[in-house]
């Protein structure tokens, strides 16, 4: 049985977590349709990848039988195996266009870590994010001390990863770590409207913004500057801002689908 797919839908990819038997737990094939997806998103006509889950849970992250599992593995192939999830979460923050979490029901260990990765995130009310890794005597993986200290207040980063307290959808939006709380049933709806926002921008300019964003969290703020003037010139010379400039001065809206 097929456990994900990817849903191509002409300017946007899809992709579908169908693993709903375990509430949208980790499976080989979400990586392989994470994976396909990302490479395929080099295609000028994909303005933004969706993930998104059937069965009302986003991810449920790693399966604890599969952890057992590997248990017996020499070190050295249990960091490989978690390089798998590394891979894919460098995926995410290295994809060319905007990527967007849907999130239902909730998300958790590494499915927290898979929706933060993303640019965008909408999650439903009653949702909740969820670093239960310290239950099992395990740590956090997949990146999500790192998205969590640069989303959330210390204390709570804390409180989520030593006491694996959820955190709901609606606090989270407050805090302003993921963009919006919507109604039930409804986060792939106001993922997808978030698309069709951003297909009708600027790609190079919004693959450009994401690059910034991201690295402005490594860089000191002397190589930021210097990074955000390199962009910034080469911006001034392409057809996009030529487009843009043009439609602002004529009080006109861009088309920037040339």
């Amino acid at each position: 049985m097929t456990l994900a797919r990817t849903d191509d839908q002409g300017d946007r990819l899809v992709v579908v977590n169908m693993n709903s038997t375990r509430r949208g737990a980790l499976s080989p094939d979400l990586y392989d349709a994470i994976n396909d997806a990302m490479a395929r998103a080099v295609d000028p006509r994909i303005r933004a990848v969706i993930l998104t889950s059937e069965g009302g849970f986003f991810c449920a992250g790693g399966d604890l039988n599969v952890l057992i599992e590997r248990r017996s593995l020499p070190p050295g192939e249990r960091r490989s195996k978690i390089d798998g999830l590394h891979g894919l979460i460098r995926g995410i923050r290295g994809c060319p266009v905007p990527v967007i979490a849907a999130v239902e029901g909730g998300a958790a260990g590494a499915g927290a870590s898979l929706a933060l990765a993303c640019d965008l995130i909408v999650a439903a009310k009653g949702a909740n994010f969820t670093a239960s890794y310290v239950r099992a005597g395990l740590v956090p993986d997949g990146g999500l001390t790192s998205a969590l200290s640069r989303m959330l207040p210390r204390a709570l980063a804390m409180e989520m990863c030593l006491m694996a307290r959820p955190v709901s959808a609606e606090r989270m939006a407050e805090l302003g770590a993921i963009n919006a709380a919507v109604p039930p049933g409804t986060a792939l709806d106001e993922a997808m409207a978030l698309a069709d926002a951003l297909a009708k921008g600027p790609r190079d300019a919004q693959s450009t913004i994401r690059e910034l964003v991201a690295q402005a969290y490594e860089l000191t703020e002397d190589a930021q500057l210097d990074a955000e003037r390199d962009a910034m010139a080469l911006a001034q010379g392409g057809d996009e801002a030529a487009e843009g400039i043009s439609a602002f001065l004529e009080k006109r809206k861009p088309d920037f689908s040339k």
